[in-house]
This record gives C-alpha cells, sequence and structure tokens, in this order.
C-alpha cells in the first residue's frame, strides 16, 4: 500500500508543522468522527433519504479533504453529488469503497 495513493503528503507535512504538538490529537479525532460518519453514510442510505445522504457525504468530504485523504473525499463527493441528484439507489457500493478507503487512510496515518 502507497501512502501517497491514499494521502497528500505535503498537506498533511504542512498540517503537522502548523498543529505541533496537538497534530496526534487531531489525526485521532479525525479517525474517530469518520466512524461516526460512515454509520450515518449507511443510516442516510438505509433511511433512503437523499438529502440526508447528500449533508452527510457533504461533512464527511470536507473533514476528509482536510486531513488530506484525497481519495476518501472524491469518493464522498460522489455519494455528496447523488444525494443532490436524488438518486442514491447505487450508493451502497461507493459506501463500501468508504469504508475500504477509510482503513486504508487510517493505515497510512499510523505509519507517518
Amino acid at each position: 500500500m502507497q501512502t501517497a495513493d491514499h494521502l497528500d503528503l505535503v498537506m498533511l507535512a504542512e498540517l503537522k508543522d502548523v498543529m505541533e504538538d496537538d497534530y496526534p490529537l487531531l489525526v485521532e479525532t479525525f479517525i474517530n468522527d469518520s466512524i461516526i460518519r460512515i454509520e450515518s453514510l449507511d443510516k442516510a442510505v438505509e433511511s433512503g433519504v437523499a438529502e440526508s445522504l447528500r449533508v452527510s457525504a457533504h461533512s464527511f468530504k470536507g473533514s476528509a479533504s482536510n486531513m488530506g485523504a484525497i481519495a476518501l473525499s472524491r469518493l464522498c463527493k460522489q455519494l455528496e453529488d447523488m444525494g443532490y441528484e436524488g438518486d442514491i439507489s447505487e450508493a451502497d457500493p461507493i459506501i463500501d469503497q468508504v469504508k475500504r478507503e477509510y482503513r486504508s487512510v487510517v493505515t497510512c496515518l499510523s505509519k507517518i
């Protein structure tokens, strides 16, 4: 697994410089919040409410982007677009990809 495939390493280095001693807390918060955000995506699809998926995906997209998790952010953008268009019938496979990418991001973050 190539870390650069999952994370923007330049962005993370800058974030680490800015956050200094608070960087580990930021990573921990991202990891924990992401679990809740993934659950929110699942619930939105289960409810069949496209707007809920759009809002949840938009929030997770921003969080992932802020952490340099670009591939994860792109997947969330796909879900956000589905919610915006009102058709979430194909969301489950994307959510599965989100879950896999999230696990990859966590693994990569633990190696940095």
